[in-house]
């Protein structure tokens, strides 16, 4: 059979297989992201029916959905919105830095690793991702909750943290020198900030540029803006998610408005690409002899993770529903976590990262969706909520 015709049917058939799992998960009201993962688990290497022909297809794919479900958040915020989140939320990007790369990097040190896998486990449990946490928002309706801004927030810090961490992260693993990693970041915050001052200071212009009045050279106009600044990002070790974010930022009014309209069905396509590749890429037979030392990482970094989440919402004045909504939607790690464990195992380091990696970055993409909608169950609103105190009672006086 031509290749390009079985790539067809393989790429045909998977994404009906998605429709149908994506009904299933609106029936019985959950989301379909664990559903996405488990049917790429079935179809990468060493799944049920491995994938001979699409495999690249999906990869590809799964970089473009990232792209669009950032683009697609920066479009529903302001460039003001966003300074003004950083401003006030740097003690919580500290307190997120600390509780959940120490855990990774006492674990690390436990198992006896090097240093520099040490680092870079750190980075894999600090690191939360972006991709399924938008989704998970977006799918929820939260969207205009208040805690939304501060999950947004708390996501663009640590992958601008990542424009510092990637280089000298790649430096320790390649024993390069200080002068070569210096040089390297400060080309990577050059990028953001010249990025930033765009989206905030020429957003308008910007806006005015694309075509809001023709449908079809708007959605050509975003969506190879929005891929050409994330590839140039990238190119510098600056993640490509956020120079998408930054360009959905900088475009404003009414053709953010329309812009949102036209890239929602592209976004929906590419996000579940995006979850099956992950899926893809994990072969299970590497993910059994790492399960527990995984699932161990997986609740500890959860818990972590969840209580720097809620301490971000309480510090924002957002009430206790919305600080556990914040806590819990913030616990899946996803793309950076297995960027930074494939490129220490690229360079000969510690072998049973990458395995190890995998295993609890899918137990919590699995575990993050589901967590994620607790907070809107009636047990745990009757759990959080404090009870009214009755006022006190009037004494009785007899005449």
């Amino acid at each position: 059979m031509h290749e390009t015709t079985q790539l067809l049917i393989e790429v045909g058939a998977l994404l009906l297989v998605l429709s149908v799992l994506g009904r299933v998960a609106a029936r019985f009201g959950f989301s379909a992201i664990p559903l996405y993962l488990l049917a790429g688990l079935a179809v990468g290497e060493g799944g049920l029916l491995p994938l001979q022909a699409s495999e690249e297809f999906f990869e590809v794919g799964s970089q473009i959905g990232v792209i669009l479900l950032l683009a697609m958040l920066g479009l529903e915020y302001s460039a003001d919105e966003l300074v003004s989140n950083l401003k006030t939320s740097k003690i919580s990007g500290i307190l997120d830095a600390v509780m959940n790369a120490l855990p990774g990097a006492l674990f690390a040190i436990l198992l006896g690793w090097e240093p520099a896998a040490v680092v870079a486990l750190a980075g894999a449990t600090w690191v939360s991702s972006s991709g399924v946490i938008a989704k998970v928002v977006r799918d929820l309706g939260r969207l205009g909750n208040r805690e939304t801004p501060v999950i947004l927030s708390i996501l663009v810090m640590e992958d601008l943290a990542m424009a510092f961490y990637l280089p000298v992260l790649s430096a320790l693993v390649i024993g390069a020198g200080l002068m070569q990693g210096a040089i390297t970041v400060a080309i990577a915050v050059a990028v953001v900030v010249t990025i930033l001052y765009v989206a905030l200071r020429h957003g308008r212009f910007l806006s005015r540029l694309l075509p809001d009045k023709n449908a079809e050279a708007l959605l050509l106009g975003v969506v190879g803006l929005t891929m050409l600044v994330a590839g140039l990002a990238e190119g510098v070790n600056v993640s490509a998610a956020v120079g998408a974010f930054l360009v959905g930022i900088a475009i404003s009014g009414p053709v953010a408005h329309q812009s949102a309209q036209l890239i929602t069905p592209l976004r929906d396509l590419f996000a579940a690409v995006f979850f099956v590749f992950f899926g893809i890429s994990t072969s299970p037979a590497d993910i059994v002899p790492v399960l527990l030392p995984a699932f161990a990482l997986a609740v500890l970094t959860i818990s972590t993770k969840a209580f720097s989440g809620y301490k971000a919402a309480k510090r924002a004045g957002i009430a206790a529903p919305g600080r556990w909504r914040t806590g819990l939607a913030l616990t899946p790690r996803g793309e950076f976590s297995i960027v930074i464990a494939g490129l220490a195992v690229g360079a000969g380091i510690e072998p049973t990262l990458a395995p190890l990696a995998t295993a609890y970055v899918l137990m919590t993409i699995v575990a993050g969706p589901l967590l994620a909608r607790v907070p809107d169950t009636a047990w745990f609103k009757a759990r959080v909520r404090k009870p009214v105190s009755a006022p006190p009672a009037t004494p009785i006086t007899t005449p």
